[in-house]
């Protein structure tokens, strides 16, 4: 049985020093933080689906977080969203809720309250919140039918090969080690090795491979594995 993985939290802000106060001090909560600068790279990042709750500031450069949110809800991603920003107007709340924000900051605001209100998104979204698919290019994987799809067509995989790209592109962009594979795919299965992960990262690649989606899945050197593809390249 697949363990639970920490909540994954995408900030976008273009202040560096938020991103890098917040990136701390969620990491220091035991979650999983990734951060964008701007409101196209956010966006991009967040279109996957994998991220558990975004933290979403309004002023960004190229993309506003009002357009982020709209696209997003457009394009039927339903990824808890919580807007971040210095207007503390009535209506400028009332917008982001409309749009489909899932909650309101005002800067400055207290770290332990916006704690809260992360963990609240998270409860309220529960356990079937991490059931929607993730998308990375052409790459879908339905983890509600526990199907993946390439281009529209269907790539077999067998439970575990399934459970192994579920939790690479759930973490899109990020380097997963063959430890971290371990816990998430295998749990508490004492005869599991290293060699094992090996294995069954050849078993799914050469199956992407098959569809013309080999190059989604990368190994990096001396750490482990990553799964991405040139437009998530370009904004990591």
């Amino acid at each position: 049985m697949m363990r639970i993985v920490k909540p994954r939290v995408l900030v976008v802000d273009d202040e560096p020093g938020v991103r890098k106060a917040l990136q701390r001090g969620l990491r220091a909560e035991n979650m999983d933080v990734v951060t964008a600068a701007d409101g196209p790279t956010g966006l991009q990042l967040a279109r996957t689906g994998s991220f558990d709750v975004v933290l979403l500031d309004i002023m960004l450069p190229g993309l506003s977080g009002y357009r982020v949110l709209e696209r997003l809800r457009a394009e039927n991603v339903t990824t808890p969203v919580l807007l971040v920003s210095a207007k503390d107007g009535e209506i400028d709340q009332a917008d982001g809720l409309d749009l489909g924000a899932d909650g309101y900051l005002v800067k400055p605001f207290s770290f332990v309250v916006l704690v809260a209100q992360v963990r609240a998104v998270l409860r309220r979204a529960g356990p079937d919140a991490s059931r929607g698919a993730l998308k990375l290019g052409a790459l879908e994987v339905d983890r509600a039918l526990r199907q993946v799809r390439w281009d529209g067509q269907e790539v077999p995989l067998s439970p575990r090969e399934f459970g192994l790209l579920e939790v690479l592109v759930g973490r899109s962009g990020t380097v997963v080690t063959k430890d971290e594979l371990l816990r998430a795919v295998w749990g508490e299965e004492q005869a599991v090795t290293r060699n094992l992960v090996e294995v069954y990262v050849g078993y799914v690649r050469r199956k992407l491979d098959a569809v013309g989606a080999g190059s989604i899945l990368r190994t990096v050197r001396g750490h482990g594995y990553l799964a991405s593809d040139d437009q998530l390249d370009e904004v990591r």
